[in-house]
């Protein structure tokens, strides 16, 4: 019979595996306003970079995350003036200029480069899109009339921190509900996983959608598997 694999147990969910996502402060989202003060800046245990909480003068709060640079007291803006934290659509924002927390289609709330030191630049503009170059440099095309941020997400320097000791590593790792260190499924012995065992012999990675859960491992329910091979070009 064995026991339950890993695999089998994320899935089943419980405090051992709970992501950090469970613990957020709140929903990061947009909201129409004129002006607004940050009342406070919070750190959040599921999220890289803080969030800030901006007061509107209509009354209402919601959370944003915080750039670099802001601070308790600061006026940000709506669809007006493009200072560090304000918000506006991406018609309004000139080319060069930094983004983060981009919504994909208009009212869909921040969805792009939202992550501590992550950001996109504004490149160009045509009759009602505006393209924009994430930090991989790829080139996306959005809705003029979708929001974004300006500035940078603030903990940019997050990854930079030296852990120094493994143990702090193993530790902060343990911490964040991951499955940390991981171990190849190979080097098991069978009783934990199916590609478990010293003879190592060829095993069927595809397996079947309907397979319980201790041997749904591998590509499920494959259409096909290997390198496409790319076709030759026929000569005329």
């Amino acid at each position: 019979m064995g026991k339950r694999i890993i695999a089998r147990a994320r899935g089943k969910g419980g405090p051992r595996y709970r992501a950090p996502s469970h613990r957020y402060v709140g929903k990061v989202e947009y909201k129409p306003f004129t002006t607004g003060k940050v009342v406070d800046i919070l750190h959040d245990p599921g999220r890289s970079a803080p969030v800030m909480i901006i007061k509107t003068n209509e009354g209402e709060q919601f959370l944003n995350i915080a750039p670099m640079g802001i601070k308790v007291g600061d006026t940000v803006y709506f669809n007006s003036q493009l200072t560090t934290g304000s918000i506006a659509q991406l018609k309004n924002i000139p080319e060069g200029t930094k983004i983060f927390g981009i919504e994909t289609y208009p009212g869909s709330g921040p969805k792009l480069c939202r992550s501590a030191g992550s950001y996109a630049t504004v490149v160009g503009k045509t009759k009602d899109k505006v393209i924009i170059q994430l930090a991989s440099g790829k080139l996306k095309e959005l809705d003029e009339k979708c929001l974004a941020t300006i500035g940078v997400p603030a903990a940019a320097g997050i990854k930079e921190k030296p852990w120094v000791k493994a143990g702090k590593k193993h530790i902060a790792m343990q911490a964040r509900g991951k499955l940390y260190p991981r171990v190849k499924a190979n080097v098991m012995n069978p009783v934990d996983h199916p590609f478990g065992g010293k003879s190592h012999r060829p095993r069927q990675k595809v397996v079947s959608r309907h397979a319980p859960p201790g041997a749904k491992v591998g590509s499920i329910a494959a259409r096909r598997v290997g390198v496409r091979k790319r076709r030759k070009k026929q000569t005329q």
